[in-house]
């Protein structure tokens, strides 16, 4: 039975008024993620010589029984376990590397620095301070205590298994190193006290063409993706690999890494017989693994009607439709030209490159004290979830069908819709430069409620074609430009089935029986978020 949402208001209520009453604890982070107090001391009076320690990266998070029923114990013995790591030295790591710019988001503090080669790197936090999220108010209150802890849910060595996990699966990837920087470590300049005393994951960045590795092959640049989506809807020439996206996000669900937002990928550019074409690169494997709803408060607040994206990597696929929350805005930009059938074909081919002795090789990634606690439930997990990856492509694909998008560029575009049958409508789009096919599918209204077509800018038209008894709602957002819509189709029934939306102004409409005319006087009517930023 489906829980109402109004009901459960008062208990959120409470909870809130519960968990921001009280003050936030000043030392809640450990005084140093060095195990061995001694050690510390050693390297605080004379470091030289010392290039490794043994480190626990998240000592602070360590509770008792009780806290963990009602907070979860997600990762906490994890973040607990003595793990040897090596020490950081700017002048040698690398080969060498020097400071380039400060970073970091709301969470983690970080630098970029690079190689003599140009090559650039990311030294961030395995440990995260969230306090920035939180309104003002909220900072010096008991609620912060709270949302640091939960910091937990996260596997701070999911990085290293994600990496030969990508490897395998043919899926670029960068290669973290974890490392320690010394206490008062005078290479970090100004940034020093940001710095001291920390645990780290060393990455390489894709974020240029000096970037660029062997297995992205003769990638030109590599871009954001930002400026992936502005090229791809201001020139007709400027395409997405979208198969190769799809496999990238299947293999996030398989991980169960559902923070997957446009700001996570970076694109490699490739150029051909004069088009572009831009494969994407994930970055920031902070949520692959996530462990969160094992306790009574998480559980509650990760229900359908609350952060329901907050989804545990379990055995299944229990919320498909989770994993896919944070992801919405790229994958409907960048999804919407695959069949069913594309989606289990890229199914199948991860299942083959992810054999069992693939999985445990990849696991065996985990520090040794990690792999002891976990490795062998993350394993398993993982094949449960490799097998039933197909279901979840499936289900993954049914969500993006629901309502997709097939969007134009600011230049000139024919796009001709044929109403086929009662179920099946074909959209083919056309380059008017050269008539070249740019778009083409078929959509089935048993999977599609509505079919949304923006022309964006240019003087596009639009044919609409076909008597059927029953068919999908067309929406049609005709973009800047002098469009020509016509709509000769006929959808027999109540309600109106083709839904114009464009300025009356420089817009010509030759509307049939199915038409409902939504023209305004108003250019919002034609917006259309591209970026998302």
């Amino acid at each position: 039975m489906k829980i109402p949402y109004l009901p459960l208001t008062p208990v959120l209520v409470i909870l809130l008024f519960a968990i921001s009453s009280g003050c936030a604890r000043k030392d809640f982070f450990a005084a140093t993620p060095v195990s061995d107090p001694a050690v510390r001391q050693k390297l605080e009076a004379n470091p030289a010589g010392i290039d490794s320690v043994v480190v626990q990266a998240g000592k602070h998070y360590d509770r008792s029984s009780f806290h963990n029923l009602f907070w979860g114990e997600h990762y906490r013995p994890v973040w607990n376990a003595p793990v040897e790591v090596a020490v950081f030295d700017m002048d040698t790591t690398k080969g060498g590397l020097k400071f380039e710019k400060l970073g970091g988001g709301f969470q983690t503090t970080s630098m970029t620095l690079t190689d003599e080669k140009g090559r650039q790197y990311a030294l961030r936090t395995l440990d995260k301070d969230p306090s920035a999220v939180l309104p003002p108010f909220l900072r010096r209150t008991f609620a912060l205590n709270i949302l640091r802890d939960q910091t937990s849910a996260g596997n701070p060595y999911g990085a290293l298994v994600v990496a030969p996990l990508a490897a395998a699966a043919g899926i670029p990837h960068t290669m973290p190193e974890l490392v320690y920087v010394r206490p008062h470590d005078s290479d970090f300049g100004k940034y020093e006290a940001q710095f001291s005393d920390r645990l780290f994951l060393l990455e390489n960045k894709y974020d240029s063409e000096k970037d660029i590795t062997p297995d992205l092959g003769n990638a030109r640049d590599i871009d954001g993706s930002g400026t992936v989506l502005h090229d791809r809807f201001d020139s007709d020439d400027v395409h997405i690999d979208q198969r190769a996206f799809a496999k990238a996000r299947l293999f996030d669900m398989l991980i169960g890494d559902w923070d997957r937002h446009e700001g996570q990928w970076e694109w490699a550019q490739y150029k051909k017989d004069g088009e572009t074409t831009y494969r994407p690169i994930p970055k920031d494997r902070d949520n692959a693994f996530f462990r969160f709803q094992d306790g009574l408060v998480p559980w509650l607040f990760s229900r359908n009607w609350g952060i329901r994206k907050f989804e545990s990597f379990r055995d299944d696929f229990t919320d498909v439709k989770a994993l896919t929350i944070n992801a919405e805005f790229i994958d409907r930009r960048a999804l919407s030209e695959l069949t069913r059938q594309q989606f289990d074909s890229l199914a199948q081919v991860l299942q083959s490159s992810l054999t069992d002795t693939l999985i445990t090789q990849a696991v065996h990634h985990f520090p040794d004290t990690v792999f002891e606690l976990i490795g062998p439930e993350i394993i398993d997990k993982l094949k449960n979830r490799r097998d039933q990856l197909p279901k979840a492509a499936d289900e993954f694909y049914e969500i993006l069908a629901e309502e997709p998008l097939v969007v134009g560029t600011d230049q000139e575009e024919r796009f001709v819709v044929e109403r086929l049958n009662n179920d099946d409508t074909e959209v083919t789009v056309y380059r008017k430069s050269d008539d070249t096919i740019a778009y083409h599918r078929i959509f089935h209204r048993s999977e599609t409620s509505l079919l949304s077509l923006y022309g964006l800018a240019g003087d596009d038209e639009f044919e609409i074609n076909g008597k059927v008894d029953k068919g999908i709602k067309i929406k049609i957002v005709g973009g800047r430009g002098e469009d020509e819509i016509k709509d000769a189709s006929d959808v027999r029934g109540w309600g109106k089935k083709t839904w114009v939306y464009d300025t009356k102004g420089g817009t010509e409409l030759e509307a049939g029986p199915t038409t409902k005319d939504k023209r305004s006087n108003d250019i919002r009517v034609n917006a259309f978020d591209r970026e998302g930023f």
